[in-house]
């Protein structure tokens, strides 16, 4: 059985999905991949999981660093797992682009290359936007692209925790 909970963020509407223990999903409502990981029986419950991700939430759009990460379960293949984990080392306020992950994920494989797509693709399907911050990830020439949840939101986000968005 999955449960989820709503947060109504700045944003819009949030849906948060969970096992009964963990987070397993974080969607902006609407978004490209919305519920991804979720079964089709869900519960609307609240749950201890929910109530400390709505407070991470809540420090998040108040403009600060909550400095802890909710429990979670990376449900995903292999390669989107090792992408999710590079991206929750971006720290609150910085950006890296998907050349560098690409580069990360090629050095830990012993591999030359990586492609960036492969990486984007991977960014992509986050199922926990936010606390896996996807929305950090930008492309080599600075430039903002991609974001399920909309290239206004990325933008919207980005601001909040201080980066020059040009």
């Amino acid at each position: 059985m999955n449960y989820i909970a709503h947060y109504q963020s700045p944003l819009g509407g949030i849906t948060l999905g969970s096992d009964g223990r963990v987070l397993t999903g974080l969607w902006f409502d609407k978004e490209k991949y919305f519920g991804d990981t979720l079964t089709e029986d869900y519960e609307d419950v609240n749950l201890p999981v929910f109530e400390k991700t709505m407070k991470w939430l809540d420090i998040y759009f108040s403009g600060k660093d909550p400095g802890f990460t909710p429990d979670m379960a990376i449900n995903t293949t292999p390669f989107r797992r090792a992408v999710w984990e590079i991206m929750l080392t971006i720290p609150y306020g910085e950006t890296m682009t998907y050349g560098q992950i690409a580069s990360i994920i090629a050095e830990q494989r012993g591999q030359k290359r990586m492609s960036a797509q492969a990486v984007g693709g991977a960014v992509g399907h986050n199922s926990i936007s936010l606390i896996i911050p996807c929305h950090r990830v930008i492309g080599t020439n600075g430039s903002l692209t991609g974001y399920s949840a909309g290239l206004d939101k990325k933008i919207q986000l980005l601001k909040l925790e201080g980066v020059d968005v040009g």
